[in-house]
């Protein structure tokens, strides 16, 4: 579908394109479903996970991505150039806000900003993490029933590690042709989708250990929604760098993602859990 949209002249900076990249998060799912149904022919909820058992763990993931925003903030200071903006209106977010709104909206867009009670670092990561467990856990669950679901099961035989490793150069890679078309690393199309293989990877241990304990993978889709929700959050309140060296995708976030990983090996060990 998304060859299609980019074959057919679509861009990023389209209003159609939000369209088509919330319908592709579903492919996943409707994978799993002709795998497991027709294929395999076993059944679909129970064994994808598609159960809820409620838990602190479903709460200790919806609040993993607004910490790795904070974390990768603060990383990315280190970068040279990079420095904190207390003006949202000098923050990178701008940029980006300028590059997918019209310019004649662009007036209106800056006065409804400036009217924001708080600053919109703070609305970015409280609202993306209620939305993240809400709306965006709906669209979020559509890729976690293939990658925490179906793959999650098929390679469960691997252990904890090696299993989270490959499903997370899965999901990496699976996000290739967007990035390859200005998504997530624009102006960066090869080294991005570089870049996102390795944080999917890194960052498929922590969501995997969430539905680890959890037994479900509505819990890892509330984390996957969270991160979608808070990913801006960095850019509110940095200016320099770019999508390469700034924010939770960048490698500043692949850099607390690093240390995160080595923190859960400590504390899980080296076989990890098991579902």
């Amino acid at each position: 579908m998304t060859w299609t949209y980019f074959g057919l002249g679509g861009r990023v900076s389209q209003p159609l394109f939000y369209v088509i990249s919330v319908a592709v998060m579903f492919t996943p799912f409707l994978a799993a479903l002709v795998v497991q149904r027709l294929v395999c022919r076993q059944p679909f909820l129970g064994p994808l996970g598609l159960v809820v058992r409620p838990n602190r763990w479903y709460v200790a993931g919806l609040f993993v991505p607004p910490l790795l925003a904070m974390l990768s903030a603060a990383a990315s200071l280190l970068v040279p150039g990079v420095t904190l903006s207390a003006d949202i209106f000098d923050a990178n977010i701008m940029k980006t806000l300028g590059e997918a709104v019209p310019s004649e909206q662009m007036a209106q867009v800056r006065r409804q900003i400036a009217s924001l009670p708080l600053h919109p670092a703070w609305l970015i990561l409280v609202g993306g993490t209620l939305v993240g467990a809400t709306v965006n856990a709906v669209a979020a669950l559509g890729e976690e029933v293939g990658w925490r679901g179906l793959l999650y099961m098929e390679l469960a035989h691997l252990g904890f590690w090696r299993s989270s490793w490959l499903i997370g150069l899965v999901w990496g890679a699976w996000h290739a042709p967007m990035i390859l078309n200005g998504y997530n690393y624009p102006g960066h199309p090869v080294a991005g989708v570089a870049l996102m293989v390795v944080w999917a990877i890194l960052f498929s241990p922590l969501i995997g250990y969430v539905r680890s304990r959890t037994g479900s993978v509505v819990a890892a889709a509330m984390m996957h929604g969270s991160l979608n929700g808070v990913g801006m959050a960095p850019a509110a309140i940095l200016t320099g760098g770019d999508s390469l060296t700034t924010g939770i995708l960048g490698i500043p976030g692949i850099g607390v993602l690093t240390v995160l990983n080595v923190c859960l090996y400590f504390f899980i060990g080296k076989k990890g859990v098991s579902g």
